[in-house]
């Protein structure tokens, strides 16, 4: 009898876990970017009572007697599916209308050597994913989100070894080293932009030769607009020292195997640990196609290719919405409820009946 009991009390801590995941959804109705997850039951322990038999030649056979011991959590899947589009008017927010994820994380710090200032160079699976978009510039000059991490792309440089201007302004090349996206440094003379070299190691770098003077202090340009192209992601400013239109850089998706075993690290940050699959590094619009990450030819041992995002682009001015479904919620919650209210009286019940067995002695 007393089987039943401890059944239905794993019944109650399964429904008040799910319970606790329709809250959760339920309070992120409104949060930017926020993922649903679903609970879902699954049998707990059986013992068997009798076991199953084929049969002979005399007797039939006879099926296996088995009795369970309630139920608990399986899964708790998360639903990456792309929610709906919410208008913000800020022309650096951004929405993915696809698969991916934008790569942030922490400023890299750079090492100083006989080549400069090297930016650091960073694998994708060191950073944090995220889908919210809501983009600013800081003082420093870099792009960062709303909780401060540095947004990972792929910046413009010179063109040539060293750093300082374009070497051809009507085709700006840009380097596919993974790197925090900042605006290009300001020329003290004239505030006109510098951009890094890449050296012959493969790495974005601000060479003390050319225009060292000019890079004494760090400081970036200054910007009259910015833009983001949804079709590319391609990062446009106009230098407010010389009028003059300048591509920052690239804003790039990583893809992992699985998007709904990624794991959720806290508010809208996800990493792709284990269960993910690969994570990738892929150019919007395909603008980067045949290209391999930090600046490797094709026939390096350890060139790895920039992928392409297929149909999925960014969506400008607005951010993504919760992917709460509230009518599921209420639903789920009431049914939750109902099924956690049937193992109380299961409770109540197996007690009954342990009291009129201890009153036979009467």
């Amino acid at each position: 009898m007393t089987g039943a009991m401890y059944a239905a009390v794993s019944g109650l801590k399964a429904h008040m876990q799910k319970l606790n995941v329709i809250g959760n959804n339920v309070a992120n109705v409104n949060t930017y970017g926020y993922k649903a997850a679903r609970a879902t039951f699954q049998e707990s322990l059986y013992t068997t009572i009798t076991s199953g038999s084929n049969g002979s030649d005399s007797v039939g056979g006879v099926n296996p007697a088995q009795l369970g011991y309630g139920c608990n959590i399986g899964t708790i899947d998360l639903n990456m599916s792309t929610a709906n589009y919410v208008p913000t008017g800020k022309s650096l927010d951004c929405m993915i209308d696809g698969d991916g994820f934008f790569l942030v994380g922490d400023k890299a710090a750079g090492s100083t050597g006989t080549d400069g200032i090297v930016l650091d160079e960073t694998n994708a699976k060191d950073l944090l994913l995220t889908r919210v978009g809501n983009f600013e510039i800081d003082p420093q000059g870099y792009l960062t989100d709303g909780q401060g991490n540095v947004v990972y792309g792929f910046v413009t440089t010179s063109g040539d070894t060293t750093a300082g201007a374009l070497v051809d302004a009507d085709n700006p090349t840009a380097s596919t080293q993974l790197v925090p996206i900042r605006l290009p440094l300001a020329a003290k003379t004239d505030g006109s932009a510098v951009y890094p070299g890449v050296d012959t190691d493969g790495h974005n770098v601000y060479d003390p030769g050319t225009d060292s003077a000019d890079l004494t202090d760090g400081s970036t340009i200054t910007t009259d607009s910015i833009s983001i192209d949804a079709s590319t992601g391609k990062i446009t400013a106009v230098n407010k020292a010389d009028k003059s239109t300048i591509v920052v850089g690239y804003i790039p998706l990583a893809n992992v195997t699985n998007p709904n075993g990624v794991t959720h690290i806290q508010g809208a940050y996800y990493r792709a640990g284990e269960g993910a699959g690969d994570c990738s590094v892929a150019s919007i619009g395909d603008v980067l196609s045949g290209k391999y990450l930090n600046n490797k030819a094709s026939g390096d041992t350890d060139a790895v290719a920039i992928r392409g995002t297929g149909s999925t682009d960014l969506i400008t001015s607005g951010l993504e919405s919760s992917g709460t479904d509230l009518a599921t919620e209420i639903s789920e919650m009431i049914t939750t409820q109902r099924g956690y209210q049937a193992n109380t009286r299961i409770i109540t019940v197996t007690d009954s009946m342990l009291e009129e067995l201890v009153n036979m002695k009467r």
